[in-house]
C-alpha cells in the first residue's frame, strides 16, 4: 500500500505539471503536444510501480499498439480503417485544393446573413449534427468558416471555444460522435440498461439540446458585446500550404498517442480514488477531464452497477469540463492547432464558461433529488 501511495502522489505531481505548465513556460505553451506525450510516458512508467487488487499497471503491448492505432483507427468503412489523423488529413488537403470555391461561399453567406445569425446556427447546428458527422468533423468545418468570418482574432476564439463547447458535448447524443459515447453504448449495453443506439439521446438530450441552443444564444450575445471595430477586416480564409496540413495532422498523432498514455498512466489513481465517489463529487471530480481523455475516465466509470442518476452525473460532468482547456477533448486540439490557439487564450474563456455550466447543470441535476422533487 505504501509503494501504491507513492506511485499516487507521483502521477499527482505529473497532472499538476499538466495542468500549470503550459500556462507558466511559454516554450512547453508552443510544444505542447511534445510536451504532454513526455508526461504521457512519465505517467504509463510510474503507473508501472502499482499493484492494486492484483491488477498492474503500466507499459504493455496492448497499450503501445492502442496508441499507435487509436488516432488512425476509429471504426473501419467499407474495410479501410478510420481515423483521426487521415479525417484532419484528408479534410484539410480538401480545403486546400477547394480553397476558392469555399472563400466565395463564405463570402456569398456573409454578405447575405448577418454573422450573429451565422454564428447562432453555426454553433447550434454543429453541436447537434455532431452526433451524427463526429465531433471531428464539426470542428474542422467550424474552424474553416470561422478563420473566414470577418471577426477580430479575440471575437474568433471566443465564438470557437463556445462552439467546442457545443460540439464536445452534442457529440455525446449518438456513439457516433466521440469516443466517449461509444464506450458509454458500450458498458452499458447489457442488463439493466440494454442500451442501444438512442440509449444516451433519450437519457442526456433534455440536458444537452437546450444546453446548445443556450450556447448558441450565449454565442451572439458575446458578439454583440464586443467593441471591437469591424473596420477593415476582410473575409478571408487563410490558405494553408500542403506542408502545414501534414504537419497539424502529426501534430494530432502525437496528441493523441499522449492522451491514450496519460489515461492509462493515470489509472492507478482513477481507481484508487475517483469511481469511489458519490454522483455529486463525482460530477466535480470529472473536471479532470479538462486535462485528460473523457474516454478513459468513461471507461473507468461508466458500469452497469450505477444508477441512472450517477451516470446522468458522472457524463454530463466529463462532457462540460471537456471544453475548458485544449486536451479536454478532440474538437479543441483541433481548433487550437488550425488557429494557433494558445493554452492561456483558451482558458480565458473555456475556464469561466464551464465553470458555470457545471454549476447550472449540478443544480438542474440535484437540486431537484435534494428537495424531494422527483
Amino acid at each position: 500500500m505504501e509503494q501504491l501511495m507513492i506511485v499516487n502522489i507521483l502521477l499527482v505531481c505529473i497532472f499538476i505539471a499538466v495542468l500549470l505548465l503550459p500556462f507558466k513556460v511559454k516554450k512547453i505553451e508552443e510544444n505542447l503536444e511534445v510536451f504532454l506525450f513526455i508526461c504521457g510516458i512519465a505517467a504509463l512508467s510510474v503507473a508501472s510501480f502499482a499493484i492494486l487488487h492484483g491488477e498492474t499497471f503500466g507499459w504493455t503491448y496492448a497499450i503501445v499498439i492502442e496508441a499507435l492505432s487509436a488516432p488512425v483507427m476509429i471504426t473501419t468503412v467499407a474495410g479501410i480503417p478510420v481515423g483521426i489523423v487521415q479525417i484532419v488529413l484528408i479534410m484539410g488537403l480538401i480545403i486546400f485544393f477547394a480553397h476558392t470555391q469555399i472563400q466565395v461561399a463564405i463570402q456569398t453567406m456573409v454578405n447575405r446573413v448577418p454573422i450573429s445569425v451565422i454564428v447562432f446556427f453555426l454553433i447550434c447546428g454543429l453541436g447537434i449534427v455532431s452526433s451524427i458527422i463526429s465531433a471531428i468533423l464539426a470542428a474542422i468545418i467550424l474552424v474553416e468558416i470561422i478563420c473566414a468570418l470577418p471577426l477580430g482574432r479575440q471575437e474568433k476564439i471566443g465564438v470557437t471555444v463556445i462552439s467546442c463547447f457545443s460540439i464536445g458535448i452534442g457529440a455525446a447524443l449518438t456513439p457516433l460522435g466521440e469516443p466517449l459515447s461509444t464506450i458509454a453504448i458500450s458498458k452499458l449495453s447489457g442488463d439493466p440498461y440494454h442500451a442501444g443506439f438512442t440509449f444516451l439521446f433519450d437519457m442526456l438530450g433534455i440536458y444537452v439540446i437546450p444546453g446548445i441552443l443556450a450556447l448558441g444564444i450565449l454565442g451572439v450575445v458575446y458578439l454583440q458585446r464586443q467593441v471591437t471595430s469591424k473596420e477593415g477586416l476582410e473575409c478571408k480564409l487563410v490558405r494553408e500550404s500542403i506542408r502545414d496540413v501534414v504537419i497539424r495532422a502529426g501534430k494530432v498523432y502525437l496528441f493523441i498517442m499522449a492522451l491514450v498514455f496519460l489515461g492509462e498512466g493515470f489509472k492507478p489513481l482513477i481507481l484508487e480514488y475517483i469511481i469511489q465517489i458519490p454522483s455529486e463529487g463525482l460530477f466535480w471530480v470529472n473536471i479532470v477531464s479538462a486535462v485528460l481523455d473523457n474516454a478513459t475516465l468513461a471507461a473507468a466509470e461508466i458500469g452497469p452497477q450505477l444508477s441512472m442518476l450517477q451516470i446522468k452525473s458522472a457524463l454530463m460532468g466529463l462532457l462540460i469540463a471537456g471544453g475548458m482547456l485544449i486536451p479536454g477533448n478532440i474538437p479543441n486540439i483541433i481548433a487550437a492547432g488550425r488557429m494557433e490557439i494558445t493554452s492561456k487564450e483558451w482558458a480565458r474563456y473555456g475556464v469561466p464558461l464551464g465553470f458555470v455550466l457545471m454549476l447550472i447543470y449540478f443544480a438542474i441535476l440535484f437540486v431537484p433529488a435534494y428537495i424531494g422533487i422527483h
